[in-house]
């Protein structure tokens, strides 16, 4: 795709395409934007990551004003242009653009997707959106209709409900909103208070977070570039959430360590840059690809460990039978904390996975348990908000182990499970387990 952009056509065009890619193709959206903003200028790539999460966030409510003014479904090779027609729809109504800015821009991605002949299409129905949309309010958006249970596909919606009554309809706001930019600082170049103090000076409002000890929060966002000695591995991006992992392992220098289900690396960082340990921690991940983020994470932070590609199932091929004083377990899972960042995950995730998914947990922690020391902990961590993955996975583990006992993480809390936007963090849980002598 040319990166002549001076219509802003382009922006709106890959962000048809990648929405098109997780809604028809199951992709993720992560994966779809990379694929196709290749060409795009830095400040292209951000506004069509800004559109296609938005229309992610909204996808219910933009498909039924979009649907309502077409005399039939798109099929086959234009089914583009209904995603292209979201991306249009969401910006009238939650982009400060002009509107006949928006409408020109969508109605010019049309051709760039070799649909020159739905542009009018396009345009109408643009227009008739406009018509109907109501007043910007005093921040320059559009109000969209509520959605019963805030944009959530209705599986979901039952899940989080019968899990949190009351509560449900808070994690539905939280997760149809924008979370805030969170980032760890690495004690072995500065601390949360050095480098706050730092950032005013740069003129970058932060606080401090009261829990998790390293984590600083962003009043506003700013791109990693301006992060003062963001490259030289002074701070990174990680979720307060995910932060606190490094505190429930509490890992000492002499504590043999493995960190399973690696990758991206952030958690991995985070314990080395705390603490120096006298045997190499073990971060093993079976993606092979994924894995070379956490060699890049380890290269900026300046840090070194075993990096593993296995099967955590198959112990004979990664474990010497030497056991561990401590395993984090940031076990595969639906993901359903951390939805307000990754928005896709609504619609790619389908209700029959948590079975899988509670499955293949339990696995992993009847497999990994033999490699653990008498006296050790195992830290058992997901970003699900589902009690079948969390408070049910481990009360289940614990009935059918006699030499398991669970170590309370908070006086009234012996487990613990945040909620999306608890704290301004993600939604995560974790759960300590001793292995007794």
């Amino acid at each position: 795709m040319s990166t002549n952009t001076s219509t802003g056509a382009h922006s709106r065009a890959v962000a048809a395409q990648a929405i098109h890619a997780v809604l028809e193709q199951g992709q993720s959206l992560t994966q779809a934007l990379t694929t196709y903003s290749e060409q795009l200028s830095a400040e292209d790539k951000r506004l069509a990551q800004a559109i296609s999460y938005g229309v992610m966030r909204y996808l219910p409510v933009l498909t039924e004003k979009v649907s309502g003014k077409l005399d039939k479904p798109l099929k086959g090779k234009n089914q583009i242009i209904q995603s292209l027609l979201l991306v249009g729809t969401y910006q009238l109504f939650k982009l400060r653009t002009k509107d006949h800015a928006a409408v020109s821009a969508t109605v010019e991605a049309s051709k760039l997707l070799k649909r020159k002949a739905l542009s009018g299409l396009v345009n109408g129905v643009l227009r008739q959106v406009l018509r109907e949309a109501p007043t910007r309010n005093d921040d320059g958006e559009r109000e969209l209709p509520s959605a019963e249970g805030g944009n959530h596909p209705r599986w979901l919606r039952e899940k989080i409900r019968a899990a949190y009554g009351e509560k449900a309809e808070a994690v539905f706001t939280a997760n149809d909103s924008q979370p805030p930019l969170w980032l760890r600082a690495n004690r072995r170049h500065t601390n949360v208070t050095d480098y706050t103090a730092l950032l005013a000076e740069n003129g970058i409002e932060a606080v401090a977070d009261s829990q998790a000890s390293d984590a600083i929060r962003l009043v506003k966002p700013v791109p990693v570039t301006k992060l003062p000695h963001f490259e030289a591995g002074w701070v990174s991006v990680q979720d307060r959430s995910a932060q606190l992992a490094a505190d429930m392992v509490d890992a000492q220098p002499e504590h043999r360590v493995l960190d399973c289900c690696a990758a991206p690396g952030g958690k991995t960082v985070h314990l080395l840059e705390r603490t120096e340990f006298q045997t190499p921690l073990i971060a093993i991940d079976v993606d092979e690809q994924r894995l070379e983020r956490v060699s890049e994470n380890l290269y900026r932070a300046d840090l070194s460990c075993e990096v593993v590609c296995a099967d955590v199932l198959d112990l004979d091929s990664w474990w010497d039978k030497q056991p561990f004083d401590r395993i984090l377990l940031d076990a595969p899972c639906s993901a359903t904390g951390v939805i307000r960042r990754h928005p896709d995950i609504k619609w790619l995730r389908r209700s029959s996975d948590i079975d899988q998914l509670v499955e293949l947990q339990q696995s992993m922690l009847e497999r990994l348990w033999p490699t653990l020391k008498p006296g050790g902990q195992l830290i058992y961590a997901t970003c699900s908000i589902l009690p079948e993955e969390n408070s049910e996975q481990i009360s289940h583990f614990l009935g059918q182990h006699s030499d398991a006992n669970l170590i309370a993480i908070e006086a009234n809390r012996p487990m613990l499970q945040l909620l999306p936007g608890e704290n301004d963090g993600d939604g995560f849980f974790y759960a300590k387990i001793e292995k007794l002598p």
